[in-house]
């Protein structure tokens, strides 16, 4: 028996230890919608309770004796809320267990043994149990108010039992040299009520099974001796009061109205899609309606009802038409060259100036009139001979270019199509030496094309 017990421990053990575990390890995190930790919930209470003692468990009959009776007990527990319907309770209960052989055996006839009567005294008894809510009244209510539970666990009792010998009201204690000290397996069921967030009304029986046959001090038979507790009592939730007991809590109530809640979240963000789509769809017909077919949307036309075919900008406006007359460039021919050239040999200047003598206004007016009619282009290139600062001669080629440029302008030539261009004296087309050269070197030279 020993052994079976030792054996019984130990599965219970290695079956609490993992349920603590993982529930300490799920208050730390947060679970989606059924649970998302024990932190908003209150998980410790402490109870007291007073009820009956006997030498009796309905699954496992009576002790040695043949009638048992009942005796004031008391208890107190300490319990802590792993889970929605998972606990760890510890207990202690104290009392007075007693029985005699008053009652008729099987066979009509009196028990004759050598013992009248015992009385044993229960200084103590300790036990850690898992507590399991196996069902509630008020499934449909996240907080419940009425539970039922079952428990089962391990412990030690310390007692000392006094037996009264038959025929002379002597008393003899079984261990007068101190106290018995057996392993208990303590199973029980229960049926609590909540009366507030702070105090619940605890109504219990639990069966103890000795792992020993000397409760009542009398060996008799091979059965292992237990005693049963029935109590009524108090629990007292402990922490802040603003929050709820872990053990009311109905999770199958959360999950259910938290999935209500998603469905409805679901349904209105769908009805939001539908109505952004909708609203989607109308902008799209706004934007791509194009009335007048000029590839522009009417969002974006600032000029509807352009005619078809009409090539239109990008905001569906006619493009602008060019107005200006197209120029036929003629081909330059000998005699515009022989006109230019006559110019040139007729150009002279005022001595050191950039002013034209009246005698050169004539060719210069032909030429004019041509790049008026052919529409020609020109360019100039003034040239000076070398006498004076090379600065000097390079400004006064620029300005005399620029001064026939200006004539020409002035006759009604083209200001775009004539090119004037200084060079001073670094282009010389005859030595400087001698006057005569000199003279060649002053010049403006005519490009015609």
């Amino acid at each position: 028996m020993k052994r079976t017990f030792s054996l019984w421990v130990t599965c219970m053990l290695t079956l609490t230890v993992p349920l603590a575990t993982t529930a300490q390890t799920s208050t730390g995190a947060a679970q989606p919608g059924l649970f998302k930790g024990s932190r908003d919930f209150k998980t410790w209470s402490i109870g007291v309770n007073g009820g009956l003692l006997g030498p009796v468990a309905p699954t496992g009959g009576g002790n040695d004796f043949t009638k048992w009776k009942a005796s004031a007990g008391y208890g107190a527990y300490v319990k802590w809320q792993l889970l929605h319907a998972l606990g760890i309770r510890a207990d202690y209960i104290g009392g007075k267990l007693r029985g005699d052989n008053s009652k008729e055996l099987g066979n009509g006839a009196m028990p004759n043994r050598a013992y009248e009567s015992f009385e044993t005294k229960l200084k103590w008894s300790a036990s850690l149990s898992a507590v399991v809510n196996v069902a509630t009244i008020n499934w449909l209510y996240k907080q419940n108010f009425v539970q039922i539970y079952v428990s089962a666990g391990a412990g030690l009792a310390g007692y000392n039992p006094m037996l009264e010998t038959a025929g002379s009201n002597t008393k003899i204690d079984y261990k007068a040299d101190g106290t018995i000290k057996e392993l208990i397996i303590p199973v029980g069921a229960g049926l609590k009520f909540k009366l507030s967030e702070l105090v619940n009304l605890d109504l219990g029986y639990t069966m103890h099974f000795l792992d020993g046959d000397n409760l009542d001090g009398y060996y008799y038979g091979n059965s292992q001796d237990k005693y049963s507790y029935g109590y009524a009592g108090l629990e007292f939730s402990l922490g802040p009061s603003h929050k709820p007991q872990l053990a009311w809590n109905n999770p199958a109530k959360v999950m259910y109205d938290d999935l209500v809640a998603q469905k409805a979240a679901l349904q209105q963000e769908l009805e939001s899609s539908r109505s952004a789509n909708a609203r989607l769809s109308a902008d799209m017909d706004k934007l791509l309606k194009d009335n007048d077919g000029d590839g522009v949307s009417d969002f974006f036309d600032k000029c509807p009802g352009t005619a078809q075919g009409v090539k239109v900008d990008g905001a569906g406006c006619d493009l602008p038409k060019d107005t200006t007359p197209k120029v036929v460039v003629q081909q330059v021919t000998d005699e515009d060259r022989r006109l230019v050239r006559d110019a040139i040999e007729n150009l002279e200047f005022e001595t050191g100036k950039a002013s034209i003598k009246p005698s050169s206004y004539g060719p210069l007016d032909r030429v004019a009139e041509l790049l008026k009619t052919k529409n020609f282009s020109l360019k100039l290139a003034g040239h000076t001979d070398n006498v004076g600062a090379a600065a000097s001669n390079m400004r006064l080629s620029k300005e005399r270019a620029e001064s026939v440029k200006q004539y020409l302008v002035g006759r009604g030539a083209n200001p775009s199509r004539i090119e004037a261009t200084g060079y001073g004296e670094t282009q010389p087309i005859a030595t400087n030496k001698t006057a005569a050269g000199r003279q060649k070197n002053r010049r403006v030279e005519f490009t015609l094309y």
